[in-house]
């Protein structure tokens, strides 16, 4: 169990801090707004009402023992700077900031933050390619040139076997999960000789030549 620190619950900071709860997390979540943080209280290990960029109600809130922040202060980028800024002078190892603009990534990026979050601009990209054909969802790089990505199954696959499709020898890719999106089951250990469904999609490992090859699959 980890523990973690999210500034600002607006929409994305409020799904976060659930989120994590849910994965058996704690969190500590501080907001102005009192109502918000009244709303998810009863989800959190503690939420309350302040001001995030302020050192010393940090330091009140313990948040030097935490693993991680999140910082989601909307448009507000001086509340963006400054709350990453305090968690950084109480040392915390890992900060996640979520940006409203590329001139908000670009002064998150400068300050060295572990991850940049753009979710208007990433969900964006990601309908753009499902809509356009593009088949991969989402994907994981595991190392130079190798990653796992999510897709769909390719109208030219749908309804034949792992086995006839022979994709190691054929598209130098490994399948390694299947995700019934009916169901919502998860396989690690596909059937070589279940028929694939177009209401599956699939956990495809490979180099990104080859991922990037299928992704073109009809």
């Amino acid at each position: 169990m980890k523990r973690f620190l999210v500034v600002g619950l607006g929409n994305f900071g409020f799904a976060m801090a659930q989120s994590l709860v849910q994965r058996g997390n704690e969190v500590i979540a501080i907001d102005l707004d009192g109502d918000v943080v009244d709303r998810l209280a009863p989800s959190v290990s503690y939420a309350a009402v302040g001001d995030g960029t302020d050192l010393e109600t940090l330091q009140r809130l313990g948040v030097m023992d935490v693993d991680a922040a999140i910082i989601s202060t909307g448009d507000d980028l001086a509340s963006s700077i400054l709350a990453t800024m305090a968690v950084r002078d109480l040392k915390v190892k890992d900060i996640y900031v979520k940006v409203i603009s590329n001139e908000h990534a670009r002064v998150m990026g400068r300050m060295g933050v572990t991850d940049i979050v753009f979710p208007e601009r990433d969900s964006a990209q990601a309908l753009a390619k499902r809509i356009s054909g593009v088949a991969l969802m989402n994907f994981v790089k595991l190392g130079s040139g190798f990653s796992v990505q999510e897709m769909g199954v390719p109208s030219i696959w749908n309804g034949k076997t792992l086995r006839e499709l022979q994709l190691r020898q054929n598209y130098d890719v490994t399948i390694v999960a299947l995700h019934n999106m009916l169901t919502g089951t998860i396989s690690a250990t596909p059937d070589p000789d279940q028929p694939l469904s177009d209401s599956e999609t699939l956990m495809v490992a490979g180099m990104d030549p080859a991922l990037e090859r299928v992704a073109k699959l009809e």
